[in-house]
């Protein structure tokens, strides 16, 4: 997110910047930017789901170079939304935006959308790694700001809010941090990563030693994530701004007018005086305290100590005591056990549902994964309830309602998503509160219930992929349009192949056999890829079952685990899945490549037994249609017959298949 335009106007100019040799030292990385950023510059697909195999691979080799520099990285997390609701107009309007590219990508065309378990996967890949990280309560800034200071050390992002603070290390951002790169030194022969370092205060310099404390103030008014450019249209339609030396387009020509302007006064309230003078009397008020209030979020006060984290385990968010959450959850969050979904779910009853690429005609993908959802809100949110009696309760129940943001057709839609059912089935005796001291039995059961699987199904497949399984048996059952049984062969196949990494070095998988697989896989990939052609269908299928994965890691990380966390990192590989269902369609034979090794065929056909034992036969039989003996004359119409012309579009059509009885939803614009 950020400021609209700043990230490319420093970026031009040298000035800003402090050439370094990053080695030695502590570093803060921004999580969120960090995948984003890997991930997007390391030109993986976009497609298909997500390579997520090949982006682990990515994310071990950043952090390698980083130890053979000697330097320490502790990454921050953003978490759930903002509770005073500043930013959810920049909310939708991003998602909107995220859709609209997802609409493109799934056409043919270009765009940016990240894949839905990348967050998943990389806090996972840390966790094997041993990389220190910390998932905030809400936007990390001025946590990853204040830790940055108190260590005295630069930050890692590509955030242009970053700008605006001031950082003593200053800030390092990714086009300038070259860990492709590494350099040595001539006297040590000490490892280093070049890197370019913004420091504020020369870019303060460079604009008449202008105050730092007019930098925030420089940011509401450029335009911010917290508020809207359109309050201010007043004042830059009458200022006429100073015309600085950048030659840039008008965005970049208004930055630096802005930088020169505001560098004419002391301090913040000589420039509000001077904004405001712009403005009509009647407003000045109102727009100054808006200014104000967007000011404060780049102040530091009442900012987590993630020192206390890093170093004993420690985390207490002040927004968090507040809100009364069980202290395991708050826990659970930090340590990125918890999905920020859920928390959003339980304080402010609205969650952001990610955009993929799909098939924009059908209903969105989440559609699929609708009840255990609802399951999951209603388990949160029974801790919540404070009722008197069964009646009341009752009542109560029936009002519970989160409000869910998802696409429909290629619009942002909000749906009001109803648990009342849901939270009559949970059990009364299992509270949010005393969760982790509910019997494994109990969790389990919830868990099962909601995926509609049973553990003597499951017996035949090893802890480590119980719950993978269970997400499969479960798309099988809901997915629409239906899953072909090549769809389960090649999610089934990549599960396996996945294994290799891990398994290499044990006596049982033999170098050839492992080399052999491998080699057949990549052969299906590099064929796979020469074939750019899309089926919208298996892209629309593939989606809905990362849905019902994602979900399901959810509730399970909900429940206090179960069943065992899979490894995501390894689980799906979009673009190998997607090009084995194309082969899979023409050859049943491609499924026999893993006879080589005993070990990996005996899982797959283990997986694939407890797969078919677990859903209905008639989940994998094609529907046709039985032809009559004898054709048929056609009934003449009846005179009394009257014909009705059905209506093209259905205002408010429910989004999910309204046979499902937890699909009750009510959509407003």
């Amino acid at each position: 997110m950020g400021i609209q335009g700043l990230m490319s106007y420093v970026s031009s100019n040298r000035s800003f910047f402090q050439d370094v040799q990053m080695r030695n030292s502590r570093l803060i990385i921004d999580g969120n930017n960090l995948y984003y950023k890997l991930y997007f510059d390391s030109g993986l697909d976009l497609v298909h789901g997500g390579d997520y195999n090949s982006f682990t691979h990515i994310l071990n080799k950043f952090f390698e170079t980083l130890t053979v520099c000697n330097i320490q990285p502790y990454v921050v997390f953003d978490g759930g939304c903002d509770i005073s609701n500043k930013k959810l107009a920049t909310q939708k309007q991003r998602l909107k935006e995220k859709i609209k590219m997802a609409h493109s990508l799934s056409t043919g065309r270009g765009g940016i959308v990240i894949p839905l378990l990348i967050r998943d996967v990389c806090m996972q890949a840390l966790t094997e790694l041993n990389v220190p990280f910390v998932q905030c309560f809400s936007e990390a800034d001025r946590e990853i700001v204040a830790l940055a200071n108190l260590w005295n050390c630069p930050v890692l992002t590509f955030d242009s809010d970053f700008c605006i603070f001031d950082l003593k290390a200053g800030y390092c951002p990714h086009n300038g941090f070259q860990w492709k790169n590494i350099g040595t030194t001539k006297e040590s022969h000490e490892c280093y990563i070049p890197a370019r370092c913004f420091l504020a205060q020369r870019l303060c310099s460079h604009f008449n030693n202008m105050s730092k404390s007019l930098l925030p103030l420089f940011a509401v008014l450029t335009g911010n994530d917290y508020i809207s450019l359109s309050a201010l249209e007043t004042f830059f339609s009458k200022i006429h701004l100073p015309v600085g030396n950048n030659h840039g387009g008008r965005k970049q020509t208004r930055i630096e007018g802005l930088f020169i302007w505001l560098s004419g006064f002391l301090d913040v309230e000589e420039a509000m005086e001077n904004v405001l003078g712009y403005l009509k009397l009647k407003d000045r008020e109102s727009v100054r305290q808006l200014l104000y209030s967007a000011m404060e979020e780049y102040n530091l006060y009442d900012t987590v100590n993630l020192e206390h984290f890093f170093q004993g385990g420690l985390y207490v968010s002040p927004t968090a005591v507040q809100l009364n959450l069980p202290s395991w959850v708050q826990v659970a969050l930090a340590k990125g056990r918890l999905s920020p979904l859920l928390s959003d779910a339980l304080v402010l009853r609205r969650v952001f549902l990610h955009a993929q690429v799909e098939d924009f005609r059908k209903p969105s993908a989440h559609c699929v994964a609708q009840p255990i959802r609802k399951a999951m809100y209603a388990l949160l949110l029974r801790a919540c309830q404070k009722s008197q009696t069964r009646q009341h309760e009752t009542s109560l129940c029936k009002q519970i309602v989160v409000e869910e943001y998802d696409r429909l057709d290629t619009t942002l839609r909000k749906s009001n998503l109803e648990v009342g059912c849901a939270y009559e089935e949970c059990p009364k005796d299992v509270t949010l509160q005393h969760l982790p001291e509910a019997p494994l039995s109990t969790r389990l059961e919830l868990l099962l219930r909601a995926s509609e699987v049973t553990m003597a199904e499951l017996e035949s497949v090893p802890p480590a992929h119980q719950l993978t399984v269970v997400a499969v048996c479960y798309w099988i059952r809901h997915a629409d349009p239906k899953v072909k049984l090549y769809h389960c062969k090649a999610v089934v196949m990549e599960i396996v192949y996945g294994e290799i990494d891990k398994n290499l070095n044990r006596p049982e998988f033999q170098a050839d056999d492992i080399q052999s697989v491998c080699e057949q896989m990549e052969r299906i990939k590099s064929e796979g890829a020469q074939n750019r052609k899309l089926s919208s269908e298996d892209l629309h299928i593939m989606c809905q079952l990362q849905c019902c994965f994602q979900m399901l890691l959810f509730f399970n990380q909900l429940l206090c685990t179960p069943l065992p966390e899979p490894d995501v990192t390894r689980m799906y590989n979009g673009s190998l899945v997607y090009h084995l269902v194309q082969k899979l369609k023409t050859s049943a034979a491609v499924e026999e490549l893993f006879k080589p090794c005993p070990p990996l065929e005996k899982l797959y056909q283990d997986c694939i037994g407890a797969i078919k034992s677990a859903v209905p036969p008639e989940c994998f039989q094609s529907k046709t249609k039985s032809t009559p003996s004898k054709p048929k004359k056609k009934a003449k119409a009846s005179k009394t017959s009257v014909k009705v012309k059905l209506p093209s579009v259905v205002e408010n059509q429910p989004q999910c298949e309204t046979s499902n009885r937890f699909a009750g939803l009510l959509l407003e614009d």
